[in-house]
């Protein structure tokens, strides 16, 4: 009973939660002046073929990786997965979005660009060089902070399994296509001026806490990745976990938008500043709480391997 009792209480909690932040945007989405006509939700053919071609290919892949994961979290299979299985998997999922820019370019303008011109490859590019920071250096925050635990069989980097790279990769394509998506709408439906710089603000504030709730919510299920606190985990935690995308968001949205073209090694750079500035606003948190941090970590260890 006292455990439903918690499930309930966090139920409402996320619920009020919610709703206050749709009550919010609902009444920033009054303010700008929209244009005549009711914006995107992609890129423009004409101008934007590449960036839309690969949102479309991220948000499709999606169902297919999400569809494994529930399967095996719904069936158990990851009851039977060693070090190696859980590699090959997440390695695997991975492999389709990373080799897609070299073997598959998108559409007719990629397949006459050179590799490195490819919005496809500086997606995936920004993606993973982000994504190896948030495993390498972030998840310590969530041992410190939040009391999380990775306890599945795994070869370990700096004491992170070493498939969660990969899996947080197609994790942030999706994620990442869908901010997009948002931004656009609002970008191309409003005039601009501080009214739409407030609820574009707000819109990702919104989003990044309803991406990192549904994350942590989704693989509840799975008895591997723990907290020592739950409701605190989709509270407080959801709301640490959003501190990535409040900056990788806007980000990544600025890669070849709008005609643009950004070339590839200032695509690398904003995805490593856009990984300090997030690391700073995490230890600027951590130091708000009182919270010592100690990241104790090996090159390359084996846990629970069999």
């Amino acid at each position: 009973a006292p455990a439903r009792t918690g499930a309930m209480d966090i139920a409402l909690v996320m619920v009020l939660i919610f709703l206050a932040k749709v009550a919010a945007l609902a009444l920033l989405s009054l303010l700008p002046q929209r244009y005549s006509v009711p914006g995107n939700w992609l890129p423009e053919p004409k101008g934007g073929e590449s960036k839309r071609l690969y949102e479309l290919w991220a948000l499709a892949y999606s169902g297919f990786w999400i569809a494994c994961f529930a399967g095996i979290v719904g069936f158990g299979v990851y009851e039977h997965m060693d070090q190696v299985a859980y590699l090959v998997v997440c390695g695997g999922l991975a492999l389709p979005l990373l080799a897609q820019p070299f073997l598959f370019p998108l559409g007719p303008r990629e397949r006459r660009q050179p590799v490195w011109e490819r919005y496809s490859l500086k997606a995936n590019a920004w993606l993973f060089i982000f994504s190896h920071i948030g495993n390498y250096w972030y998840t310590h925050y969530f041992y410190t902070v939040l009391r999380a635990r990775y306890s599945m069989p795994a070869y370990r980097l700096n004491d992170v399994p070493l498939a969660l790279t990969f899996a947080t990769h197609f994790y942030f394509s999706t994620y990442h296509a869908l901010s997009n998506m948002l931004l656009r709408k609002i970008a191309s439906a409003y005039r601009p001026g501080l009214a739409r710089w407030l609820l574009s603000a707000g819109a990702v504030l919104a989003f990044a806490y309803f991406t990192a709730f549904m994350e942590t919510f989704s693989i509840s299920a799975y008895p591997d990745y723990a907290f020592e606190d739950r409701y605190m985990a989709y509270t407080v935690g959801s709301a640490f976990y959003g501190i990535y995308f409040i900056v990788s968001y806007p980000m990544f949205f600025r890669v070849d938008e709008d005609g643009t073209r950004m070339p590839l090694g200032q695509v690398c750079m904003e995805a490593l500043g856009s990984g300090m500035l997030v690391l700073m606003l995490l230890d600027a948190v951590r130091l708000a709480l009182g919270i010592p941090f100690h990241m104790a970590g090996e090159a390359w260890t084996c846990t629970d391997c069999r």
